[in-house]
């Protein structure tokens, strides 16, 4: 493997070799920097198979399946390459994308041989996104790791399988570095003939060996293989460091917890981290805090939260109220027995509300989400997040770093702060960006320039796909854990050409802001107060029983949805997963605006608020399909009003 450094790697070989030799390179574009003697892999594939065939018997074609892309060749009765057939670009299904989910997963290769469970996840298998979230949602729901590891195989297969399906091939020969993945092979039995060689991870290398010797030429001296300069294929950006003053980092002091403070426990529960903050609820500071992974186990990190703030603390508080937000905020709240569970576009608008009341766009990149939000006086009016990219979130940055580089997350804004010349690798998907940083190490450019156009990328993807055509307000808040990344908020000043505004603890606007949701709403009698204790919280067992699919009950629904059991405490709780039409934020914000309602006597808020939506520009939505429809029918559940279909 080269690691995302060829021409090193090809150094190194070179080094052990005699000063001249005859040399010829194979590959997809890598094959034509190098000074010597290259041929198409169609014509190393076709040596290699043409020597091998009576060892392994007539094929119909070739799979090359390696990391980062799926090639089948296509082969007629003489052996020779009659057409080529490319999988898609979705780094979905690669040997590369099933390498990063093990180590979100924190997981290594060797894992895969103790995975002996016959059944699967279902994964999606359009987008790595996709294949992501499902990925994260599913441990989530405590579904255990090896059902997902074999869902990951599927995939894999069912890339091979969809490749191989478009052709008239039946029988072929499996190479690449994939090969070695058993879980791959176990859900391609009995699907498709296929036959594994020997020669399989190095069989294209060994085709263009055997075709040297076919066709000798004159040495070369190693020296002069690798050329001096490799032209680059990338226009450059200015200087992160350029923008420095465009951006205020604000601080806030945090106190030390007295004897008996009230106070409130904040949990946001991300797809990668978990965060926890404990609010004293007569000043509203942080007393303790933490920031940890989230790895696949929403109850499990939120048990070592409170343990740590338990640990922070050297007396004894009084906790009269625990909140919940983030993608696992069911889960979470359901082991914490609380009502307090919202969503996080309310918990992030509420705290950057409370540190600044003018604020009216948050731009929000978590480990997987990225969310624009804009606020109108101080409530979420305007909303969009990442639906089919994750190349404009923190774990695309912090995983192309790690595997492109081996680069640590928390050192890729030293880097990308000292770069004078980055590349623009613009907002492509996540997997073009990964072919473009790894031609960038090839053309030698360097690992602080590379960073600093990572983080260009992330910020564009999100201005571009994210945010789109909607406004940028007068007064910006960038948040969420990337924004630790000192480069991420200098990006964004430099690409809207508007001052930036990084609140204290970033990655903690979630939990504080949830914590302050529940303390506005125990004060308004929304909530009762509560007593809880971090020891009993972080000891309290749960167990994952086995699920089952709804059949649709009396109202005879046919969605089928998962209901996941758990017991918390002895007792037995359900948990329904199926994709929701109306969007969290707005179902907040219906019962917000009914809670305004019941309060204010004598005021029609609907009326008020349709006028205002005229007033700013408010216009007509026409039901196009039947998700908008569904949509309709949960805004007239949500708003306490009986609906009945028509017929």
């Amino acid at each position: 493997m080269h690691n995302g450094d060829p021409v090193g790697t090809v150094k190194k070989i070179l080094e052990d070799s005699p000063e001249e030799l005859e040399l010829v390179f194979t590959g997809r574009k890598l094959r034509k920097i190098f000074k010597a003697l290259n041929i198409p892999e169609s014509l190393a594939v076709q040596y290699a198979y043409k020597k091998l065939r009576e060892k392994y018997g007539h094929c119909d074609g070739i799979v090359s399946a390696g990391g980062e892309n799926f090639v089948l060749y296509q082969l007629d009765d003489n052996g020779e390459v009659s057409a080529i057939h490319v999988g898609s670009k979705c780094a979905s299904g690669t040997g590369e994308f099933f390498l990063q989910q093990l180590k979100r997963m924190g997981l290594d290769l060797s894992t895969i041989d103790s995975v002996s469970v016959d059944g699967f996840y279902r994964l999606s298998s359009r987008c790595t996104v996709f294949c992501k979230s499902d990925c994260t949602h599913a441990l989530n729901k405590g579904i255990p790791k090896d059902l997902v590891l074999n869902g990951l195989g599927r995939v894999m297969a069912d890339k091979i399988l969809q490749l191989v399906g478009n052709t008239k091939v039946r029988k072929v020969l499996l190479v690449g570095g994939t090969t070695k993945n058993r879980l791959m092979l176990k859900h391609l039995d009995g699907r498709i003939d296929y036959v594994v060689p020997e020669e399989a991870t190095y069989f294209e290398a060994f085709g263009a060996y055997l075709w040297l010797i076919e066709n000798p030429s004159r040495k070369v001296s190693k020296y002069h293989v690798v050329p001096k300069q490799i032209p680059s294929a990338f226009l450059r950006l200015p200087p992160l460091s350029k923008y420095a003053s465009m951006v205020e980092f604000k601080t806030m002091e945090r106190a030390k917890a007295e004897a008996n403070d009230e106070c409130i426990l904040g949990v946001d529960v991300g797809s990668t981290t978990t965060k926890a903050v404990l609010l004293r609820v007569k000043d509203k500071k942080i007393l303790a805090s933490s920031y940890l992974r989230t790895l696949g186990d929403p109850i499990g990190a939120a048990k070592k939260c409170y343990n740590e703030i338990l640990s922070q603390l050297e007396v004894p508080v009084k906790i009269v109220g625990v909140g919940v937000t983030g993608s696992g905020r069911k889960i979470v709240g359901l082991h914490a027995q609380t009502k307090a569970v919202y969503n996080e576009i309310m918990a992030h608008a509420k705290a950057a509300a409370y540190f600044d009341p003018e604020v009216d766009t948050i731009f929000e990149i978590g480990g997987q989400d990225a969310k624009y939000t804009y606020l109108n006086e101080g409530v979420p009016y305007d909303y969009a997040m990442n639906e089919a990219c994750s190349a404009g979130t923190g774990s695309f940055l912090e995983e192309a770093a790690r595997e492109s580089l081996n680069i640590d997350y928390r050192e890729i804004a030293d880097y990308a702060l000292k770069a004078q010349n980055p590349p623009n690798f613009s907002d492509q998907c996540a997997a073009f960006i990964n072919s473009d940083i790894k031609t960038a190490i090839q053309e030698g450019i360097s690992a602080e320039d590379i960073c600093a156009g990572l983080v260009y990328s992330v910020c564009m993807n999100y201005l571009n796909r994210v945010k789109g055509n909607r406004p940028v307000g007068n007064k910006v808040f960038a948040q969420g854990g990337t924004c630790y990344n000192r480069a991420v908020p200098l990006a964004m000043a430099a690409l809207t050409g508007k001052k930036v505004i990084v609140p204290p603890e970033p990655g903690l606007m979630g939990a504080y802001g949830i914590a302050l949701m529940t303390l506005e709403n125990i004060e308004k009698g929304l909530l009762e107060r509560g007593s809880y204790d971090l020891r009993e919280l972080a000891n309290r067992d749960v167990k994952y029983l086995k699920p089952f699919t709804c059949v649709g009950g009396r109202t005879a629904c046919d969605r089928k949805c998962t209901i996941s059991v758990i017991e918390v405490n002895g007792k037995k709780n359900t948990l329904r997963w199926r994709m929701q039409p109306l969007r969290s934020v707005q179902r907040a914000s219906l019962r917000r605006l009914r809670t305004r309602l019941r309060h204010e006597e004598g005021k029609d808020g609907v009326q008020d608020r349709g006028k205002r939506s005229r007033k700013e520009g408010g216009h007509q939505q026409i039901v196009r399909d039947e998700r908008v429809l569904s949509f309709l029918l949960d805004l007239v559940h949500e708003a306490g009003i009986r609906s009945r279909s028509a017929r």
